[in-house]
């Protein structure tokens, strides 16, 4: 079964193509670049540019300026380059173990049905309004008009696209194909690398892409439980240890205190290290490292085996802190191992939340949690960086905003 691979832009990416050198226009959850359209609309390029990086849904149906046509709307499907979330989707995200049936990417027909529950509507009413059409009949409902994440038909379906035409379409990188190497002797330029690499694509089912192609591949990925597995017991000990040497009350407290530590050290680090970004030398070095490190998480976020960190790559971002910690609360060895054993519960508790936002239906806080961490990838990579919270996110305002509420998408 092919992979969907068809992106979908973050809401503030689509806004910003506001511009005749480049355009896109959204109708629900539907993009599309009419760039290359502007000369040749009847009304002028002047009138598209007043809703560029806009939903233009209700302009195109107003009878007081003009009504466009059915052929006017099939127009648009040549343009069409992805989707974009908004809050009626990301409502329908969080109540469901697999975002990426729900989430406007060309959905499955479960997703579709999770979408149609989520927001009270029947599935019925769009393959009613198809049949009616085929039948060349007007169907005979008051308002059937349903929102269904960017399908326009109840043909769209069964639609999924080849992982190969995701390449053909943004020449970035082939699914199919190992992909570090194709971002080391790529020779994208950085601002194309980050547009790309921020487009999520959805590989087979959420199965992982080849990333290194041989021997190597095994290590890249990681299963969840790995990370309890491994931390617990030294976390266990080390506190145990703490415990033998200083009174409960001070074990505890310090404990704590790393555990609040790590919070803003999970901000720091998602923030100015994973989202270095912009910050980034315009250099292969840089980009590929910044491949390995977070981007193939934005780029396939789904990816079950590469959602939490493997143990050698935490050893070494941990060891750092090791001495620091020591370094901090140098007046007592132990001390120093109590937060950090605080610290490292933190992280373990980060990493399966982060997993579990991405693939699990989750009780009602951790609902709100996941719609939010999903906006992060769906819609404004460059805010939103909390995962376990929003604590810092509104500390350093970086807090995101609710996503906009959808049009109604034209389905007939």
């Amino acid at each position: 079964m092919p992979g969907r691979t068809l992106p979908t832009l973050p809401q503030a990416d689509v806004a910003s193509h506001n511009t005749e050198k480049s355009c896109y226009v959204a109708i629900g959850t539907k993009v599309y670049d009419i760039t290359p359209f502007l000369d040749s609309h009847p009304g002028g390029p002047e009138l598209i540019l007043q809703y560029a990086g806009a939903d233009v849904k209700e302009a195109m149906e107003d009878p007081i300026s003009h009504t466009h046509s059915e052929a006017a709307w099939e127009i648009l499907d040549e343009y069409h380059i992805g989707f974009v979330a908004t809050e009626e989707v990301m409502e329908a995200v969080k109540e469901t173990c697999d975002p990426f049936a729900v989430l406007p990417m060309e959905p499955t027909q479960n997703g579709m049905h999770e979408l149609e529950m989520t927001n009270g509507r029947a599935l019925d009413e769009v393959k009613a309004r198809e049949n009616a059409k085929m039948a060349g009949e007007e169907a005979e409902t008051s308002d059937k008009s349903v929102y269904t994440t960017g399908l326009r038909s109840a043909e769209d379906l069964s639609k999924e696209t080849d992982p190969t035409s995701d390449y053909k379409r943004h020449k970035f990188l082939d699914l199919d194909r190992p992909l570090l190497m194709q971002v080391w002797f790529g020779g994208f330029s950085k601002k194309f690398y980050l547009e790309q690499v921020h487009r999520p694509r959805h590989y087979k089912g959420g199965e992982s892409a080849p990333l290194f192609g041989n021997f190597l591949e095994p290590l890249s990925k990681t299963a969840w439980w790995v990370v309890p597995t491994v931390w617990v017991p030294p976390v266990a000990y080390g506190t145990f240890l703490a415990s033998q040497h200083l009174p409960a009350i001070a074990t505890v407290s310090y404990w704590i205190t790393g555990l609040c530590i790590w919070t803003l050290v999970e901000y720091v680090l998602h923030r100015c290290l994973f989202h270095l970004d912009y910050y980034l030398p315009d250099n292969r070095v840089a980009l590929t490292a910044h491949f390995l490190l977070h981007g193939i998480h934005h780029y396939l976020p789904m990816d079950r085996l590469r959602l939490v960190m493997p143990p050698t790559l935490f050893v070494a971002l941990a060891t750092p802190f090791w001495k620091l910690a020591h370094a901090v609360f140098y007046w007592d060895w132990y001390v120093a191992v109590a937060v950090f054993c605080g610290g490292i519960f933190g992280y373990i508790c980060y990493d399966l939340t982060h997993y579990f936002l991405h693939h699990k239906n989750l009780p009602s806080y951790y609902r709100e949690l996941k719609k939010y961490h999903l906006q992060h990838h769906f819609m404004d990579y460059e805010n939103g960086f909390g995962v376990t919270s929003r604590f810092w996110d509104r500390v350093f305002g970086t807090e995101l905003a609710p996503p906009p509420m959808p049009k109604v998408v034209k389905t007939t």
